[in-house]
């Protein structure tokens, strides 16, 4: 496969993420193209592009981003040669893969076929399994009806997860009981599933208490190279959030460890893995190793694995995209031994959410906003800044803070500090 340069790059998503990319693609020397809704029309990705276009109507916030021929269509119109989904929205989505592909665009991703095998959270199973990667007993027929789901409830045995086939980050996700519990929570996912990805698709899987949440990045070129970031600690979680993630891991074996970078690996090796993603696992309390899924795009907590690689995660996405090899000198990986742990990094998502309110999203107008700064800390932010509305159409998320250490007591204590100089005045936050 040769390199094939892109010069104009459309980043089909909004937020804290969009400008991620923007921000690599800029320093990569390609112009950009941002989309947004009306409800963002004032949104930051918007001005931090090239070029900036609105798709849908006047009163259509969402949906727009998930309307996979109009953003073709503003590609295509305006030039664009490539498309990143980032994550959320159509990051996961296989039909758009293809129709970059039909259309002559580089999708910034995994190959459709890929996509299709792994991110579909049942068949990546399978693939597990053909792969010699244990997995937690799941469903096995469609649960196209609540009776179904009730008897394959019956056959897995409660506490179990209903989980959305399609998409991550929490969507479509409930711990269930009884059958009482999953007949609510039965159409409650669906529906949950079908407006965030486009596919109410679910499944069902035994739930394991108490669990560490341990992913795995990997990173693998065209031409068959793969190699993994090492590992990070998710557990920390509410709704089935990601609140705090760690890299390293500090709390399991360097044994474990070895057998999640194996497992990860043997899962995407056999798929032909290309581009960037993540392999997804519970470690139980007896450092039993338990698959859950392969997120074929970008992770909002990639920041904590590029702190202590040093790899430029979305950069790399750009660049494996045009053909490069993980080898070359842009990208500059020629083996295992060159991807390197230095130090320790934590994440921290600080939300516009009411802690005093079972953390309940809060909306308003921000009237005051001072970041931290200093050694080893980074921000991620979307809108953030005085005078911007926080919309009750979009995720919480308002900025994520990484803070790095050469030891992990040093990243708390800096992560500490960082978060006590914040001021956001207007909304109430999770800080």
């Amino acid at each position: 496969m040769s390199t094939k340069k892109v010069s104009k790059l459309l980043v089909a998503n909004r937020g804290e993420i969009a400008i991620r990319i923007l921000r690599a693609a800029s320093e990569l020397k390609i112009r950009t193209v941002a989309v947004y809704t009306f409800e963002d029309r004032y949104s930051l990705h918007r001005y931090k592009a090239d070029e900036a276009y609105q798709i849908g109507e006047d009163h259509d916030p969402l949906k727009p981003y998930l309307d996979i021929e109009e953003i073709i269509a503003v590609a295509k119109r305006n030039g664009a040669e490539a498309i990143h989904p980032g994550y959320g929205f159509l990051s996961e989505n296989v039909k758009l893969a293809r129709r970059c592909r039909e259309e002559g665009l580089v999708f910034v991703g995994p190959q459709p076929e890929v996509m299709e095998k792994l991110g579909d959270k049942v068949e990546a199973k399978k693939i597990a399994i053909a792969a010699k990667v244990p997995i937690i007993e799941d469903s096995q027929k469609k649960l196209t009806t609540v009776d179904i789901a009730l008897s394959e409830a019956a056959r897995i045995s409660y506490p179990i997860m209903v989980k959305a086939a399609a998409g991550g980050g929490g969507r479509g996700m409930r711990v269930v009981r009884n059958d009482k519990e999953l007949e609510k929570a039965y159409q409650e996912a669906k529906s949950e599933a079908a407006n965030a990805f486009g596919d109410d698709t679910i499944f069902l899987e035994k739930y394991i208490e108490n669990p560490k949440h341990i992913e795995v990045q990997i990173m693998g070129d065209n031409y068959g190279n793969l190699v993994h970031l090492f590992e990070r600690d998710c557990s920390v979680q509410r709704r089935f959030q990601k609140v705090v993630e760690v890299a390293p891991c500090s709390t399991i074996a360097q044994s474990t460890k070895d057998k999640l970078y194996e497992y990860a690996l043997a899962i995407t090796k056999h798929v032909d893995y290309n581009n960037v993603g993540t392999v997804e696992f519970l470690v139980d309390k007896e450092e039993n190793i338990y698959f859950i899924e392969v997120n074929p795009r970008v992770q909002v907590e990639h920041t904590i694995t590029e702190e202590v690689t040093g790899i430029d995660i979305v950069r790399s996405q750009i660049l494996i995209a045009q053909g490069f090899k993980l080898s070359d000198p842009q990208i500059f990986i020629k083996s295992q031994e060159d991807v390197k742990c230095n130090g320790h990094a934590i994440q921290c998502r600080i939300t516009t959410e009411d802690p005093v309110n079972s953390f309940k999203p809060d909306y308003g107008t921000i009237i005051a906003y001072r970041s931290a700064s200093g050694f080893g800390i980074r921000l991620d932010a979307g809108n953030c800044y005085a005078g911007v509305t926080i919309s009750p159409f979009f995720d919480s998320l308002l900025v994520k803070v990484s803070a790095w250490g050469r030891t992990l007591k040093g990243a708390s204590e800096r992560l500490d500090r960082a978060l006590s100089e914040f001021r956001i005045r207007g909304v109430k936050t999770n800080i």
